[in-house]
């Protein structure tokens, strides 16, 4: 599948929030972080969406989404290694992001388990935190401890 990974843009907004319910994950504060945005366009629709809502020095990874016809063909890895390119070039300490279901997909980028306790008041502060249940796994990445300075080219 041939895909394009772009920044998104304000007419992108409404396909991404359709993809984000379809996927169901929360819409709160899409539209206010939604300059941070990246979608992935296949030949003749939006296939993937994902965010980086930026925290001070620390950031968020939120609303990582592919439409199920698109999975298994690397298009989450390629929006997740964007996202972390682009934390690394705004010199972002962390990133750390929730799920409820791909705490299997993340380890292989660097990110681990932490307790919300462990996670900065910044990004705390951040509405994806209040929409998301208390169940969701919390996780961290950081260039450092990841041993990944820099993510490596993904075509």
């Amino acid at each position: 599948m041939e895909v394009k990974l772009r920044r998104a843009t304000a007419g992108d907004l409404p396909r991404v929030k359709d993809l984000l319910i379809l996927r169901s994950l929360p819409l709160e504060g899409v539209t206010e972080n939604f300059e941070r945005f990246w979608v992935a366009e296949g030949e003749r629709e939006l296939v993937g969406a994902a965010g980086l809502e930026v925290h001070g020095r620390y950031g968020l990874l939120r609303s990582l989404a592919v439409l199920p016809t698109a999975a298994n063909v690397g298009i989450g890895s390629r929006l997740t290694w964007q996202l972390l390119e682009e934390a690394v070039g705004q010199g972002l300490r962390e990133v750390y992001l929730l799920t409820t279901t791909a705490s299997e997909f993340f380890p292989r980028f660097g990110f681990v388990r932490v307790r919300r306790r462990e996670v900065p008041s910044d990004v705390l502060e951040s509405r994806e935190f209040e929409a998301c249940p208390s169940t969701a796994v919390v996780m961290r990445w950081s260039p450092t401890a990841s041993g990944i300075a820099e993510p490596p080219t993904v075509i």
